[in-house]
């Protein structure tokens, strides 16, 4: 089927991220968060990400205004039921995911498809939460999301093969690179991403060189566009601590354990730039620090 309505479940960073590339690829688009403030911030997210896009040149004021008009919000679950296409971008705790996907499967027509966002999570506990287990899968999409160009669609062991068809084409719609992998902890990206940064955190543990110049040699040395530290102080370290735990209780593989420097980061409320200070410091704006 042609995916032409888009539910997105969660207004945060990432739902905002996915709502925008869905609305400035043509789909009509429906946002649930649990209350209209949480609509507000993402609303806020968005209007802030197309004024970007026009005043860099890369949209008009036209399609930014177009854009955001094919973006609604809505409280209710049960608004998202002419959907044909649901995105779940959720807090990243599995109990809560499988609630959301047992409820979508109840609201929505059995031909729409469920997808998560997760990063981490199995996507087949979500399919097991449904009465449609061939048409869930992963949909992960990458920070910032106007930006990024990957897709990873994530085929569960029940994911049929028309749905994974129905992503790709979804995804070449948004102008990404759908790219179809396992559902594995960390898919393809983070499954090589987490423990390159854990590594970069061990290194500064054993006093091998300081932040910045661990960044720096990263930088000018591999051509990365972040140091491992940026990243993590990007992306948060309660985010990347959660990741770590999960792949670690999955593969028992010592080069996935969480270092003890990030443990006491995140108990001492250092988790990057959203809370002002991680491996660097941050001012009110999110600017670092000299």
């Amino acid at each position: 089927m042609a995916i032409q309505k888009v539910g997105v479940v969660g207004f945060g960073a990432m739902g905002s991220g996915i709502a925008q590339a869905c609305a400035q690829a043509g789909f009509d688009v429906t946002v649930r968060d649990v209350d209209q403030a949480a609509l507000d911030r993402g609303f806020g997210v968005v209007d802030g990400s197309l004024a970007r896009l026009v005043k860099a040149g890369r949209a008009t004021e036209a399609d930014a205004k177009a854009a955001r008009g094919r973006i609604r919000g809505t409280t209710a679950l049960g608004d998202l039921k002419d959907s044909d296409l649901v995105i779940e971008a959720a807090l990243e705790i599995i109990e809560t995911k499988r609630e959301i996907f047992a409820e979508l499967d109840r609201i929505c027509p059995p031909a729409t498809i469920l997808a998560s966002n997760t990063s981490s999570l199995p996507i087949v506990e979500m399919a097991a939460a449904t009465k449609r287990p061939d048409r869930v899968a992963g949909l992960h999409f990458f920070n910032p999301v106007a930006v990024m160009q990957l897709v990873e669609i994530v085929r569960a062991l029940t994911t049929s093969e028309e749905t994974v068809a129905a992503l790709r084409e979804f995804a070449e719609r948004l102008g990404k690179r759908g790219i179809v992998c396992k559902d594995t902890p960390g898919f393809v990206v983070n499954r090589l991403l987490v423990p390159y940064l854990l590594g970069a955190i061990r290194a500064l543990e054993e006093g091998v060189a300081a932040p910045d110049e661990i960044d720096d040699a990263v930088k000018l040395g591999l051509r990365h566009p972040m140091g491992p530290f940026e990243l993590l102080d990007y992306t948060g370290l309660d985010i990347n601590l959660h990741v770590a735990n999960v792949f670690y209780d999955e593969f028992k593989d010592p080069s996935m354990a969480a270092p003890p420097l990030l443990r006491r980061m995140v108990a001492a409320g250092h988790l990057g730039r959203k809370s002002g200070r991680g491996f660097y410091e941050y001012d009110e704006k999110g600017q670092r620090k000299r």
